[in-house]
């Protein structure tokens, strides 16, 4: 067992220290002892991309099935256990990995831990829970389909990656989801939810010492911890080709038209990503924002407006959002257009670049203002990043970006093919022009 210090932190508060475990299971902690909630997380280094064509679907299914009972509680149970005690327990599943978490008060950090080791480490999955959550899930399919400004994005994602794993959905499709058996649902578990592909992540009014005791009487309770070994990532299955120039219409006769305009990005680790969420943050990041002001404040023809970026592990996404009225997509794509072709030649003034350095700064730092958010934050570095970067340093790199390195982003990104995915009652309209 080895503990490292990776952030020393100041005055006794945000002291990040890191502990491996036999068998590869890694515990990270945050002090913040000014606090009395603490924030727990079990991630795991699976996601949706990594699954197997037979397996498509299956982390999010189990997202599910991991409260539905263990030897020692059942459904019931495990909720009660943590909203007894005023906390609360859920699970998130993203394309790279999947999390299950809890917040509760200091003093009831023994019996979270104890909650949420029990459900990754020893989920029954017994068939009549699978039958049962295969209809839950495939309402959530549904409902995610009938809010098109959602659905809109995962049309997008499919467009510009095609039919590969990155491209795919999270919950999977009402075709995969009813093709699962529970024997593949059992064996995706099996196989992945071990602990050397697993982190856990505490932040709150904690000693790192009692938490990664109680970690490990947890899992040896579940006779989930030994061996030797350092943690094995899964497999991380590639997006494909490069960036794509393709449509996608949804022909839906709904209210309003949601439409999303984008390219590939940057990935994670790339050093770049500075520059680029920069750019993002003033390009689209806000009512200060360019989009906003051309497309709303000025013309009034959406009500929301914004630019987004996505990344992972060898790949990225950049785009556009816009809802707005069905007759008034051709002149928001035309604005979209041309102000990202005139981004692309001229980049943006050092005023719009300071403004999005400083959306940047204040998102970080107020986003990291309580335990969730911070427990995230360690939790999802050391799954994905090779080193927990100190909030400061992000801070300095934010500072440091140069307008010529987002003028260089800006030419690289924007100057790349574009994939338009849109929802809306347009039946075979074209759209090729917007992407040619």
């Amino acid at each position: 067992m080895t503990t490292t210090t990776l952030h020393p932190g100041r005055d006794g508060a945000g002291v990040v220290q890191r502990t491996v475990l036999p068998g590869g299971l890694r515990v990270v902690t945050e002090t913040m002892p000014t606090v009395r909630s603490v924030a727990v997380g079990m991630w795991v280094g699976i996601g949706s991309r990594d699954e197997a064509p037979e397996h498509t679907g299956a982390t999010h299914f189990l997202e599910h099935l991991l409260f539905k009972g263990t030897p020692t509680r059942g459904a019931l149970e495990i909720s009660a256990a943590i909203e007894g005690i005023g906390g609360e327990i859920n699970a998130f599943t993203a394309k790279e990995y999947t999390c299950y978490y809890a917040r509760v008060l200091d003093d009831d950090l023994p019996l979270a831990i104890d909650v949420l080791a029990d459900v990754v480490t020893s989920s029954l999955i017994t068939p009549e829970d699978v039958e049962s959550e295969r209809g839950v899930i495939l309402e959530e399919i549904a409902m995610h389909d009938d809010d098109p400004s959602d659905a809109v994005h995962e049309h997008f994602s499919a467009e510009l990656y095609g039919d590969t794993p990155v491209g795919r959905p999270i919950l999977g499709s009402e075709e995969t989801i009813n093709a699962l058996s529970r024997d593949r649902i059992a064996e995706y578990y099996q196989r992945y939810y071990l602990p050397p592909h697993t982190v856990v992540s505490v932040c709150g009014n904690v000693s790192h010492e009692r938490v990664v005791e109680l970690v490990a009487a947890a899992y040896q309770r579940a006779g989930a911890l030994g061996g030797s070994g350092q943690p094995v990532p899964p497999r991380l299955s590639g997006p494909g080709a490069g960036p794509r120039s393709g449509v996608r219409v949804v022909d839906r006769p709904t209210e309003q038209a949601n439409l999303v305009l984008g390219t590939t990005g940057l990935s994670r680790t790339d050093d770049r990503r500075f520059a680029l969420g920069v750019l993002n943050a003033a390009l689209g990041g806000g009512m200060s924002s360019r989009l906003f002001q051309e497309i709303r404040e000025k013309r009034g023809l959406a009500y929301s407006a914004y630019s987004f970026t996505s990344q992972y592990a060898d790949t990225g996404q950049f785009g556009v959002y816009v809802g707005c009225l069905p007759g008034k997509i051709d002149d928001v794509l035309k604005i979209c257009r041309e102000e990202l072709a005139r981004v692309a030649a001229e980049s943006i003034s050092a005023e719009e670049i300071e403004r999005g350095k400083g959306q940047m700064r204040g998102g970080l730092v107020l986003g990291l203002e309580d335990t969730g958010s911070r427990m995230s934050r360690i939790g999802k570095s050391e799954l994905v990043y090779d080193t927990l970067m100190p909030v400061d340093e992000i801070l300095s790199r934010i500072e440091a970006v140069t307008p010529e390195e987002v003028a260089s982003i800006a030419r690289e990104i924007l100057s790349q093919p574009m994939t338009l995915a849109v929802i809306g009652p347009y039946g075979d309209k074209d759209f090729t022009q917007f992407v040619a």
